[in-house]
């Protein structure tokens, strides 16, 4: 083997369809590069597949620079992958060891059906963002910047929660299989907001109950939602989310 080059084994779920049963499928990847990312090595994959005229491994993914959220793959277990902070694409082969087994599967939640192999349909999160995840109302054009006060920890915490990209490693971590770190980051966003304020019980009741709708679980504060988030959201909006949704229906 030349240079730096490793070989892994790699057990990737393949199902055909969201009514066909699935199972791992053992494949060897020799001439792996350690400066490869796994997506780069899955598309190698797939060419040697292809060649043999085997199915290629269906699987999701964009931008790859951690920004849409469009990736997603359970890694040896892990949402994401070995690092935090970080999503599937940015994960280097350099993170592995040579003759390591590599377990690649999809986020796996009842809300969220296989579609193949390891795409799943994520638009339970789609239908959450349209019972209430925007701001309706005319806010009129942009305002000068010190018309309208805003605290600055305040802005800085809508900002943090804006950054979700809608992933799903929230749900798939989640032993539960909640959406509440999800839908607690887009209540959040708005609700610190002056502009998000005159919608706030409107918003909440109706994403709070999207989600319940959706068959996502309810949150038991395990706290692996927020150690897979690839932007590191915090659960703190979780309790936000809680007080906002008593604050509407009483």
């Amino acid at each position: 083997m030349a240079g730096n080059e490793f070989s892994v084994k790699l057990l990737i779920w393949r199902q055909s369809g969201p009514a066909q049963p699935g199972e791992l499928a053992s494949y060897t990847m020799d001439n792996v590069l350690p400066e490869m990312s796994l997506l780069e090595m899955l598309d190698l994959l797939n060419e040697k597949l292809t060649a043999e005229g085997i199915d290629p491994v269906a699987f999701d993914s964009d931008c790859r620079e951690g920004i849409c959220g469009t990736c997603g793959l359970v890694i040896n277990g892990i949402a994401h992958g070995p690092h935090s902070g970080a999503a599937t694409c940015e994960v280097r082969m350099r993170s592995f060891s040579d003759g390591e087994t590599i377990v690649i599967e999809p986020f796996r939640a009842a809300s969220f059906p296989v579609i193949k192999d390891l795409v799943v349909d994520r638009a339970a999160f789609d239908r959450i963002m349209q019972a209430g995840g925007y701001v309706s109302i005319n806010t009129g054009s942009a305002p000068e910047a010190n018309s309208i006060p805003v605290p600055r920890p305040h802005a800085e915490s809508a900002m943090d929660a804006a950054a979700c990209i809608g992933c799903a490693a929230c749900v798939a971590a989640c032993p539960n299989a909640s959406a509440s770190l999800f839908t607690s980051a887009k209540i959040s966003q708005y609700a610190q907001l002056p502009q998000g304020r005159a919608e706030a019980k409107r918003r909440v009741v109706r994403m709070v109950d999207a989600m319940d709708e959706e068959g996502f679980g309810n949150c038991s504060n395990h706290g692996e939602c927020e150690a897979v988030c690839p932007k590191e959201i915090s659960i703190f909006n979780i309790g936000r989310m809680r007080r906002e949704y008593l604050k509407a229906v009483l």
